[in-house]
C-alpha cells in the first residue's frame, strides 16, 4: 500500500501520472547521489526532474542535502551540507586517494582538450597512482576494480571491464563530472593541499 503523498503545498500541483516518476527520481538521487539523464528511461527521469526541480530541492532541504545542476551535462547531483547532513559518504583512505587520483585526472584532460568525455584505462589510473602518491603502496587489481566498482555505483564514473581478466589493465574508465562536484577544488593548488595530508612527512635529516 503506497504512503500519502507529501502535503507540502507545492507538492499537490505535482500531476498524478507523474508520480511515481517523481519517486523513481527521489529513489536515484538519494540511493547513488545523482541522477545523470544520458538516455533512455534515466533522460526520462532528469526532464521531469528538471521540470520540478524547485519541489525537489524543497523536499530534500530538511535532510541537508542541495540539489545542484550541472551547467554542462545532464546531471543532478546531492551535495550534503557538511557538518549538518547524517548522509555524507564516506571513503577509506585508499578510496580517498583513487578518487583524489580521478579529481586530478579529471582535471587535468579538461585543461587539455574540449572534448567533455574523460576516458582511460585503469592501467592509466594506476599509473598515476604511484606517480601522485608514490610512498604508499598502491591497489590490486582486484583492490583496484572494486573501488571502481562503489564509485560506478555512486555515479562518480562508468567502467567496461575487458572481457579477458588478464587485460585488466586495458578496462575503459569514463570519470564523469559528478566527481568534480563531489569534490570541489577550485584549482589543481586545492587539490595538491589535500593529496599533501596523505604523504608521509619528510625525513628528518641528522647531523654528521
Amino acid at each position: 500500500m503506497p504512503l500519502p503523498w507529501p502535503a507540502f503545498s507545492t507538492w499537490h500541483r505535482i500531476r498524478e501520472d507523474e508520480r511515481a516518476a517523481l519517486s523513481d527520481v527521489l529513489t536515484e538521487l538519494l540511493a547513488h547521489g545523482a541522477l545523470i539523464g544520458e538516455a533512455g528511461r534515466d533522460r526520462e527521469l532528469y526532464l521531469l526532474a528538471r521540470e520540478y526541480q524547485p519541489e525537489i530541492s524543497e523536499y530534500l532541504a530538511p535532510l541537508h542535502l542541495t540539489l545542484i545542476a550541472d551547467a554542462d551535462s545532464p546531471i543532478f547531483l546531492l551535495r550534503p551540507v557538511p557538518g549538518d547532513c547524517g548522509l555524507l559518504a564516506r571513503f577509506s583512505k585508499a578510496e580517498t586517494l583513487l578518487v583524489l587520483t580521478l579529481w586530478r585526472m579529471y582535471h587535468d584532460a579538461r585543461m587539455e582538450q574540449v572534448a567533455e568525455a574523460v576516458i582511460v584505462t585503469t592501467d592509466d589510473i594506476w599509473q598515476r597512482l604511484k606517480l601522485y602518491f608514490e610512498a604508499l603502496e598502491p591497489p590490486s587489481a582486484a583492490q583496484l576494480r572494486e573501488m571502481l566498482s562503489k564509485l560506478r555505483g555512486r555515479r562518480l564514473v562508468h567502467a567496461q571491464w575487458h572481457e579477458d581478466a588478464a587485460q585488466f589493465g586495458e578496462s575503459r574508465v569514463q570519470i564523469l563530472p559528478t566527481l568534480a562536484h563531489v569534490i570541489p577544488f577550485e584549482n589543481a593548488e586545492a587539490w595538491q593541499q589535500q593529496a599533501a595530508l596523505y604523504q608521509p612527512p619528510p625525513a628528518e635529516k641528522t647531523a654528521p
